[in-house]
């Protein structure tokens, strides 16, 4: 079956295909059923993106969680936490994921050189990618991917005419906005966003 994505708010999602929960940088979690994680990708270690505290509500013994090194040991010891870095493929808790550059070439809150990442999931037939904090980066020319999960808020990331453009370089089936309506952005962006991509 087709996965199925949730925006839990900011850049915080959670795939499942019926059997398998990813997390993706949770963040600031109101509710109170989520289910119990088997993989959680987080892509960098700025507080709005690595919640140790949140990643500690949706795991459980058998959780893994991939995590870039500036994350990694601020994660609960004796959680599965695996280092990853850009350009990597990794499979864990059965799911493949590939891993992909997330950066600002023009602006300081997210240089390259940090390796921060952006994840590709394979999950329930598609290839999901969220870019983490990224503007329109060269890597992402061609994916191809099924859905992208761009970020539209603009100051640290794209705003939503970088967004729009980004998804045509990616050459994306669909999109949903996120990095919104929390730290900065709000609703009119990705209303703005979706209206440029023609889609609802």
């Amino acid at each position: 079956m087709p996965a199925d994505i949730r925006w839990l708010g900011h850049a915080a999602f959670l795939l499942s295909d019926g059997s398998r929960n990813v997390y993706i940088d949770p963040y600031d979690l109101h509710e109170t059923s989520l289910p119990v994680a088997d993989l959680v990708l987080v892509t960098h270690g700025h507080y709005d993106h690595c919640s140790p505290g949140d990643v500690a509500r949706i795991t459980g013994d058998d959780s893994v969680i991939l995590a870039t090194a500036d994350c990694a040991g601020k994660i609960s010891p004796g959680s599965d936490v695996r280092i990853v870095s850009p350009g990597n493929e990794y499979d864990a808790a059965g799911i493949k994921v590939r891993t992909v550059p997330a950066y600002n070439p023009s602006k300081r809150f997210h240089p390259r050189s940090s390796n921060w990442v952006g994840y590709i999931v394979y999950i329930g037939g598609e290839s999901v990618y969220h870019t983490g904090d990224s503007d329109l980066v060269p890597e992402m020319e061609g994916l191809g991917v099924d859905v992208a999960l761009l970020p539209v808020g603009g100051t640290y990331t794209m705003d939503a005419e970088e967004a729009a453009e980004a998804f045509r370089l990616i050459g994306a089936r669909k999109a949903v906005p996120m990095h919104y309506g929390s730290v900065v952005g709000g609703d009119d962006d990705a209303r703005r966003f979706l209206s440029l991509i023609g889609q609802d």
